[in-house]
């Protein structure tokens, strides 16, 4: 029973991919709505992927060479071909979709994203404090709940770090790929820029107590 799940989500990263392929293919910009900043996650992981991406082309020659004269059966080697071909294709729309798909800061609160796979809105009522706070976590899952004292955390990361701490004011729950998180009294992210991140978030949330100020005045 849990194979069909699985290859649901699976179905729906695959379409991701492509299509975040196909936007970053045709230069689409990233227009945040009035009043959105974007802030990218992709500094600590561009090197990896560079290199994964150059080695993978690379290597679909040499493979195709070596298959070529060791085995005689002709259709191993457009099958394999093909599997090398996808390979780089997914790991250049890998890249694309955290291109295209920035976190942002804006009026609605924070939104956090991770490529195609995360994307999740903290509004500002659930916002207690934003701070910059660099983190290496021991593993590279792109989801881990932390107990922290009687708290409990929730690492969203990129390449195994976070650099802002988001406190909540009471616990949340999350939508994730594989369900709903526990509820998370704090987040944390990894964002190239946290000084600018941290400001943009202490501008939006004046910019909004000056409008409540304003609608109780009225």
């Amino acid at each position: 029973m849990q194979v069909l799940p699985l290859l649901g989500r699976a179905a729906t990263t695959e379409a991701a991919m492509w299509r975040s392929m196909y936007l970053w293919a045709r230069r689409k910009p990233v227009t945040p709505a009035p009043g959105d900043q974007a802030f990218s996650y992709l500094g600590v992981v561009t090197p990896i992927l560079g290199v994964f991406i150059g080695l993978s082309v690379v290597e679909i020659p040499i493979l195709d060479l070596i298959i070529r004269k060791v085995v005689p059966w002709e259709p191993a080697r457009w099958i394999m071909l093909a599997i090398s071909v996808w390979g780089l294709l997914w790991m250049i729309g890998l890249f694309a979709s955290l291109k295209i798909n920035p976190h942002i800061v804006g009026p609605a609160g924070i939104r956090v994203r991770m490529g195609a796979a995360h994307d999740l809105t903290v509004p500002w009522t659930d916002v207690d404090t934003v701070s910059k706070a660099y983190r290496t976590l021991p593993s590279s899952k792109s989801v881990q709940v932390e107990p922290h004292g009687d708290r409990t955390v929730l690492n969203l990361p990129t390449g195994s770090q976070t650099a802002v701490d988001i406190r909540l004011r009471h616990p949340v729950t999350y939508p994730l790929p594989k369900g709903p998180s526990e509820p998370a009294d704090e987040l944390r992210i990894y964002v190239d820029d946290p000084d600018g991140f941290v400001r943009a978030c202490r501008q939006a949330t004046g910019a909004e107590h000056a409008t409540m100020r304003h609608a109780q005045e009225g």
